[in-house]
């Protein structure tokens, strides 16, 4: 029996969304792979920005793809502004509806494994998860949800030696934090700290406040920042490759981050907009004093843009 034309026809396209949707399957995390070839455009009040992830931190890309996808950033703010440094966003309690269940329990307890690469770094436009500090984060574990858009500063030889030191007395705290000596100590005390985030102060057991208290009187007792100045003199330092350094005195950055933040990706297009949401007037905390908030966020093809 001979099929017809609109048959054949039917029966191709079948197959042919088959082939489509068998060569776009998901990765481990449940990310489509056709996502991990795409861009991400964030529309805001101020305009569109649109950013690169790379591929080169994938627990980083692949959870801001799931962010996207989840309509996550629509309608946040950017909360923390700071003119010739970032411009941060990604806190849920910044959406204008009500913060449902899911990201109450999340923002307290859900981290990115740090991804820290050579030659990923802090220029100008680059995408930077915040994390919180290495006294509570001993890991450098990143946010699973804020992140900041460097706008940054031009920088001269000298300026980037000082930040050159600055990374390095960061690095050897953070050396000293998780050698044997005081990891196990370091790690109670972390976890404690983790555990009673959610929980109101007025909330928190006896028992747990009364250990609080002792972990961190011991924590203090270390005196970590001494014992950071004594190791920065006989670890191995960090140096800005040539090619980094030459970056930062022509087009600026936050060259001070390197290697203690992890740098997941780029803006390839609206580096306009950061500069004028950079601007805006702020008040406590950085906090624009007038909301700007980012009104949709989605991956679209990737195309080559114009610098």
């Amino acid at each position: 029996m001979k099929l017809s034309f609109f048959t054949n026809y039917k029966v191709f396209l079948l197959l042919f969304l088959i082939v489509t949707y068998s060569c776009d399957s998901e990765t481990a995390d449940g990310i489509k792979k056709s996502d991990l070839t795409k861009d991400v455009e964030l529309v805001t009040d101020y305009g569109t920005i649109i950013m690169r992830l790379s591929d080169e931190t994938p627990k980083h890309r692949n959870n801001f793809i799931s962010l996207v996808n989840e309509k996550f950033f629509d309608s946040l703010s950017f909360h923390r502004v700071i003119q010739n440094f970032i411009i941060q966003t990604g806190d849920p309690e910044t959406r204008t509806q009500n913060l449902n269940t899911e990201d109450k329990l999340k923002k307290s307890s859900d981290l990115i494994d740090a991804e820290f690469r050579p030659n990923l770094f802090h220029k100008r436009g680059a995408l930077n998860a915040a994390r919180m500090p290495d006294n509570i984060n001993s890991s450098r574990a990143s946010s699973w949800s804020q992140f900041t858009i460097v706008q940054g500063k031009r920088y001269t030889d000298s300026t980037l030696d000082i930040a050159e030191n600055r990374i390095n007395n960061w690095l050897a705290y953070n050396k000293v934090l998780n050698s044997p000596k005081f990891k196990g100590d370091v790690d109670d005390y972390q976890h404690l700290i983790k555990k009673l985030q959610p929980i109101k102060e007025e909330d928190v057991s006896e028992e747990d406040m009364a250990l609080y208290k002792t972990l961190k009187t011991k924590f203090e007792s270390f005196n970590f920042d001494s014992l950071a100045k004594i190791e920065a003199t006989t670890m191995k330092t960090y140096k800005y490759p040539q090619a980094h350094r030459e970056i930062y005195k022509s087009n600026g950055g936050a060259a001070h981050l390197d290697q203690n933040y992890t740098v997941f990706g780029e803006v390839v297009k609206g580096m306009d907009v950061v500069d004028n949401i950079a601007a805006v007037k702020t008040g406590e905390r950085a906090k624009p004093k007038k909301d700007i908030r980012i009104i949709s966020a989605r991956m679209i093809k990737r195309i080559s843009y114009d610098d």
